[in-house]
């Protein structure tokens, strides 16, 4: 399964680039809607509006997204994307990446679950989850 974001504001572009950044994904693809036969649908009558974009994390995890046209916007809510990281220190720079200009909603620390956990929504209202698991033998 992969999450799919639509951005109701026209932040695909801006939240991509940020999370290529922040996350070290790499950009597969992107398509803005005036490359499609549907530009005259652009989100605002925008044609640089992304009609879909695709990132690989560098786990090979994929996270799709577009600007979406005013008629389908959905607030974002009720859910998080969880990033699970291989060491205490890939924890603590993905939580610092992914929650710069954002808001911490629980800081990342040690929990009885994990080596680090954290919660944060990023600066486009996107929720987020760091978790480094414990050792086996912790």
């Amino acid at each position: 399964m992969n999450p799919y974001l639509s951005f109701p504001d026209g932040d695909c572009k801006a939240a991509f680039d940020f999370y290529q950044q922040a996350l070290g994904a790499d950009c597969l693809f992107t398509h803005t809607w005036a490359e499609s036969p549907m530009a005259d649908e652009a989100p605002g009558g925008d044609g640089s509006k992304i009609m879909h974009a695709t990132l690989r994390f560098p786990d090979g995890s994929i996270l799709m997204g577009s600007d979406c046209p005013p008629d389908y916007a959905t607030p974002f809510g009720g859910f998080s994307l969880s990033l699970n990281a291989k060491d205490v220190a890939e924890a603590e720079r993905l939580f610092a990446g992914i929650s710069e200009g954002g808001r911490v909603t629980m800081p990342l620390e040690k929990t009885f679950w994990a080596e680090r956990f954290g919660m944060c929504t990023d600066r486009f209202g996107v929720s987020w989850m760091v978790n480094c698991e414990q050792a086996p033998d912790a």
